[in-house]
Parts: structure tokens; sequence; C-alpha cells
């Protein structure tokens, strides 16, 4: 498995441009290549969390270590694509990076991670036992050892417009179902100008449209793979899964959804031009942010099910360092901080507490400020981790972990594939029988390697 993970990944990488590789070297600042002295080279993901990190870096950290930290901060897709790069060929120009619970035991079996296991024993002041079980088991190699530690976890809910719903005599359930949430959006569409029922993910990537579709397929009873690894993505569950996600954002959800991904969804939330958002957990900070528009005027329930208790999905963005960098006891002193509970209280205390890169720490849900500034959706949040299955996410058995991807190296280039079938069905240009069809084809090649070992 191990020798024939490195093969896949690294015959994704080679797909690469020259360009896109050229563009990830010039990308890091300072000195490049791990020969840099006190600095360190950080290629992180631009979610709101990680640029007030950047933000907070050279005043808090650096002044205090003397370690500069140069980042590189790009889109989701497109830091996913040159962090795979740089780590698969080892090349050490970045020391540390955002890599997720689905990278993180693919990465470590391939010797791609330097483990951590010495740093956190020596290390008393991080508190590693404060890390959240699922979330630290989620950063564990199959040699039971530590190869990421989380900058902030999450799982997945339904966020609404309390007041728009008060004004127009809706009622939120508790726990939704997908055809409740349906409802809702037809009602609400239009209810207020330019305000659209509900915005969902479309924008091709794996980590895009695919995250909350697969989500809805586990519910809907379907999976990409069953137990004997047989493609299932014509299933009647999976085609009933997709039909339902792609009519429903085509009919109530966000203009241009077919390019709409997480970033695009939490504007519209946030600009008011939308009554409902499924999606990250990690989005209810920013919503609740002393600067938004919105703040207090937002509703937070459990991920909308139809055959499953629950549906949430189960991620952490984490720091990984590169098993090639030079700089290893400096990443990890910048891992420390920004992953430990002192990093959480300095962004309470100058940025708000609803700010907080929270999902990771069991001390965070126990703090009476984070508690107070957070009251809207942390304990929606925090169960939501704590229900999320990745071993066991629908209502048959799987090959492989994942709620919102499937745990295998294929599915970075598999996923982004399908992805792109189904955003052009979004789009309008093909039906979702299509883009199916062709998705499957696409699952059988991934599926025999399977069978076959």
């Amino acid at each position: 498995m191990r020798k024939k993970s490195r093969l896949v990944l690294r015959s994704i990488v080679a797909g690469a441009t020259a360009t896109t590789f050229l563009a990830a070297c010039a990308g890091a600042g300072g000195s490049g290549g791990g020969g840099g002295g006190e600095s360190i080279n950080v290629l992180m993901v631009n979610n709101p969390q990680m640029t007030q990190l950047e933000q907070l870096t050279a005043e808090h950290f650096t002044e205090e270590t003397g370690i500069e930290v140069n980042f590189t901060v790009l889109p989701e897709n497109e830091v996913r694509d040159k962090i795979s790069q740089d780590f698969a060929n080892q090349s050490g120009q970045y020391d540390v990076a955002t890599i997720s619970n689905y990278e993180t035991p693919i990465y470590s079996g391939n010797d791609w991670l330097h483990p951590l296991d010495d740093y956190l024993a020596d290390d008393a002041d991080y508190a590693v036992d404060d890390i959240l079980p699922p979330i630290q088991s989620s950063l564990t190699g199959a040699d039971g050892r530590v190869y990421a530690q989380p900058f902030y976890g999450e799982s997945s809910f339904l966020m609404y417009r309390t007041d728009v719903f008060d004004e127009h005599g809706l009622q939120m359930p508790e726990r939704p179902t997908w055809q409740e949430v349906a409802d809702l959006a037809a009602e609400v569409d239009g209810a207020e100008e330019d305000m659209k029922g509900i915005c969902l993910r479309g924008l091709p990537g794996w980590g895009e449209v695919i995250a909350p579709l697969t989500t809805v397929v586990n519910t809907f009873g379907g999976t990409w793979f069953d137990a004997e690894w047989n493609a299932r993505l014509t299933d009647p569950e999976f085609v009933e899964a997709t039909e339902f996600y792609v009519n429903l954002v085509r009919e109530h959800g966000e203009s241009g959804a077919a390019q709409a991904g997480y970033a695009e969804c939490l504007n519209n939330m946030v600009q008011g031009n939308t009554a409902m958002w499924y999606d990250a957990t990690a989005g209810a900070g920013s919503l609740e942010a002393e600067d938004s528009p919105v703040r207090g005027t937002i509703g937070y329930v459990p991920a909308p099910v139809v055959e499953t208790e629950s549906s949430g999905w189960l991620y952490t963005w984490a720091w990984g360092i590169q098993r090639a960098s030079d700089n290893a006891d400096n990443a990890w002193e910048f891992i420390s901080w920004a992953s430990s509970a002192e990093y959480e209280e300095l962004v309470g205390e100058t940025l708000g507490w609803e700010n907080v890169p929270a999902g990771k720490r069991a001390s965070t849900y126990e703090n009476a400020d984070y508690r107070a500034a957070a009251g809207a959706f942390y304990q929606v949040t925090h169960d939501a981790i704590a229900e999320a299955r990745p071993d066991d996410p629908g209502v048959q058995e799987r090959p492989a972990p994942g709620v919102q991807f499937v745990g295998i190296p294929e599915f970075t280039d598999l996923g982004t594939r399908v992805s792109q079938e189904i955003s052009e069905a979004i789009a309008g240009r093909q039906s979702v029988q299509d883009a199916l069809d062709a998705s499957q084809a696409l699952a059988e090649e991934v599926a025999e390697e399977y069978r076959n070992r």
C-alpha cells in the first residue's frame, strides 16, 4: 500500500504544469530552501483565521523568538496543489504547510512529514492532552505517531438568518432534514431584496463542491465505494442525492453557483445575499465578528440529514513540517505558538473571542470569554465535531475512512475530476446523470486498482 501510495501521489504531482510548479517555488519569501537560519517559510490557505494569524505573527511571535516567518497565502485549490508538489518532491522550499486530516495519514505514510511526538513530549506548555480526541486521532499516522497539529477543527452545519425567518413566519427545525431545508429555501428565496434561499458550494475542487455534496450523498444512503471496492456513483441513492443538491442550488442558490466556493458563500452570507448556508462550522466566527453586518442575526443547527442520525464532516486545517526541512526546531516553535491556548487568548483579546480558531482544544469550550462571545454557535460546533463519524458516515460499510472525502491518495485527482463534472451540471451544461456516468467511469478505474491489490 505504501509503495503504491507514493507512486500514485507522485504521478498526480507530475501531472501539474511546470509553470505552476515554478510559481510555487517563487511564492515563498525569505531565504527559501530551508537554509534561512532564524526564519521559516510557511505555505497556508487564505481562510480568515489564517490571514489573522499572518497579521499577528511579527509582533507577537517573531519579536519574542527572533524567528521570522515568511508566509505564502493562497486560495484552497491552489494551496493544495502547491503543497502536494513541494512535499512530494521534498524540495524543502516550505518548512511548514497547512494540511488536513485527509493529507496527514497519506503524507506520513510516504515519509513526507516530520513526526512531532518528541516535540509534543518535550513541550509541556503546549498541553497536547487538551487537543480534542477526534481531531488528534485524525492527525495520527498508521504507525501511531503524530504528524501534524491543528490550527482549528471543524465540522459542518446549517447557518440561517433568524431575523428573516421570524419576519416571514418561518421555523427552522432543531435538527432539520434536507427536504425541510429545500422547502424553506423555496419559501425564503426572494423574501428580501436580492436574497437567495441558500448558498451551497459549486466550485470545482475535491475540497470545494465535493465536500458538502459527499455529506449529502452519505445521508441519502449513497457511497463512493462499497466495502468490496465497487464504484457506486450511479447507484440510485448517489444519483438522488446529487440531483437534489444540484437542483437545490440551481433553483434557490446563489448566482454563479458553479464558481462559488467557501469564500464566495461566506461573502454572500455576510453581505445578506443568502438566507441559509450549509458549510463549515469555522464560518461562524466571521459571521459573528464585530464588523460583520449580520452579527447576531444568524442561527446555527446541525447538518441536515435523511437516513443517518448526523451528517456533519470532520476536518482540521493543521500544521505539518516537511520532512526535508532544515528548520524543524524553528518550525515547531511556530506551530507550538500558532496552535496554543496562548494564541487563542491573543486572538480573543485583540480581535474578539468569536474569531478564535476553535474546534481543537477542550479548554476553549470551557473558557467563559469564548462561551460568551460564541454563544450562538459554540455548542453546536462542539457537538458536531463530537458526532462526526469518519469511519462510519453512511448507512453501509466503506473501504476507507472519511466523511466528506474518501481517505485514499487517489481521491485528490478523482474528487477533482468528478467535481468538474458536477460543476458542469450546476452550470446547466450537462445533466446530472451524464455527470455521474462520466464520474462512475473515473471511480471504477480507481476501484479496479484496489480490487486487484
